[in-house]
């Protein structure tokens, strides 16, 4: 028997349309393995949330390759350094993986060179592929779909192997459970089980009611008391489920299925964004923004933390954040208004509130994550003018977040609809919910007179 190969797993926890689980088994024997490795990413190590969602998708994995023969084997610390190990253990000639794009994978895929094996799938196209005319990468959106969709569609799924053959023997393993991903004291993931399904099955389940919901996507994804949105993006994230998957699973015509479409991209272009820009998620697109005065200090502290826990008295915001905190996940269009807030009324660094979503989302993507906040910030290479500042209660109003609000800002349920976006304008706040932290329109004059002093 020729000795086994390493299938190295990270983001791509899955058994259909991988790859690089179908050239290794090709191979012959193979080795699943996932590294926790919080030493590589250094500050961006993953949060919370997303350990909590790891947990459960790494034991629902474990059980499906169990289901073919196989299982995966966990190990804890620098990945080149533990693969290197296990090289040295199991006698493996070589590694297969899917290609990644965060600046401490690439650099890692780099260090393991000619052992390695990369291979596409966790995009629509390979990032790197889609340039510009004079062969750089894209770093505007608009033009990146247009070059993107010239190559679409995307290239069928490949079939989950009938079986995967075994190593003659296995290497030592970790147990899930000493890793303690799971939050105990507190634990502040009660709700999470009860949203959501981790896993490849979960996956699946969440891709077919989206289809079934799909032609009201371009209009309800708005409307956070509807939430039309897919549930998808933290199976996206932890590569549950591939863009391809979804792709040929949605079919039709019209708007909806063209607007989830270019939102599939947008991971596509985030992903070419951090790859040629690997500091973009600690430094601004746009280096004038270097000069802008953030807040900083007691009081700028003391607002984060209102807004960190839903307590800043627009109750859209507190809505969104609150419902952040106890099912790891927000509506995008409140995303937008959350991050719009802490930036611009309170003016404070959007790496602050990055490194909370960070944190705090099942779905924090490095790429969307750094992205979205500079987007929001207009801080970005691709990036909404920073005067352009949301306003929270006419949003509020517009996308008609009456029934969201009242789920998750319980202290104001009994308010009339007309009431419930702004309790102080109507004279109705409770004792419990706290007044505006800061009214809008001083908060306009003060982001607007910052941005004048760059």
């Amino acid at each position: 028997m020729t000795d086994p190969v390493l299938l190295w797993l990270r983001q791509d926890l899955r058994l259909r349309d991988q790859p690089a689980l179908v050239a290794a088994v090709e191979a012959g024997a193979i080795i699943p393995v996932y590294i926790l490795d919080d030493k590589s990413p250094g500050d961006w190590a993953i949060g919370g949330a997303q350990r909590w969602w790891l947990h459960h998708s790494l034991s629902a994995l474990d059980e499906s390759l169990r289901a073919k023969g196989s299982r995966l084997i966990l190990r804890k610390g620098e990945a080149v350094a533990e693969l290197r190990k296990l090289m040295d253990e199991t006698g493996a000639p070589h590694i297969h993986a899917m290609r990644h794009y965060e600046p401490w994978w690439v650099k890692a895929q780099d260090a393991l060179g000619d052992d390695l094996t990369l291979h596409d799938g966790n995009h629509l196209r390979p990032p790197e592929c889609v340039r510009t005319g004079s062969g750089g990468m894209f770093k505007i959106y608009s033009s990146f779909w247009k070059a993107l969709n010239q190559m679409l569609p995307p290239d069928e799924p490949v079939a989950m192997p009938r079986t995967i053959r075994a190593p003659a023997k296995w290497p030592k393993s970790d147990h899930l459970a000493d890793w303690d991903l799971l939050p105990t004291k507190p634990d502040w993931s009660t709700a999470f089980g009860k949203a959501w399904q981790p896993g490849e099955d979960g996956a699946l389940k969440a891709l077919k009611s989206f289809a079934s919901r799909l032609d009201d996507y371009a209009e309800a994804r708005n409307q956070p008391s509807i939430d039309g949105s897919s549930n998808l993006s933290p199976h996206l994230h932890h590569g549950e489920i591939s863009p391809r998957q979804v792709w040929a699973a949605l079919d039709g015509s019209g708007d909806s299925l063209t607007t989830y479409r270019k939102e599939l991209a947008w991971r596509d272009f985030s992903s070419g964004v951090i790859l040629s820009m690997p500091d973009y998620a600690d430094t601004n697109g746009r280096p004038r923004y270097d000069k802008l005065k953030w807040r900083s200090g007691a009081a700028a502290n003391r607002d984060l933390k209102a807004w960190q826990q839903g307590r800043t008295g627009y109750p859209i915001v507190d809505a969104g954040m609150r419902q952040l905190w106890q099912i790891g996940w927000m509506h995008n269009r409140v995303r937008m208004i959350a991050a719009s807030f802490v930036i611009k009324h309170l003016l404070i660094d959007w790496r602050e509130g990055e490194r909370w979503y960070w944190d705090c989302l099942v779905d924090a993507d490095f790429g969307n994550n750094a992205v979205n906040w500079q987007w929001v910030a207009g801080t970005g290479v691709d990036s909404n003018m920073f005067g352009r500042i949301m306003a929270p209660l006419t949003q509020s109003e517009k996308f008609d977040a009456v029934d969201y609000i009242r789920r998750w800002v319980p202290e104001l349920a009994h308010l009339s609809d007309a009431a419930i976006h702004d309790p102080d304008a109507a004279g109705c706040r409770p004792d419990d919910y706290p007044e505006k932290i800061i009214e809008h329109r001083e908060a306009r004059e003060r982001a607007l007179a910052a941005a004048r002093g760059i």
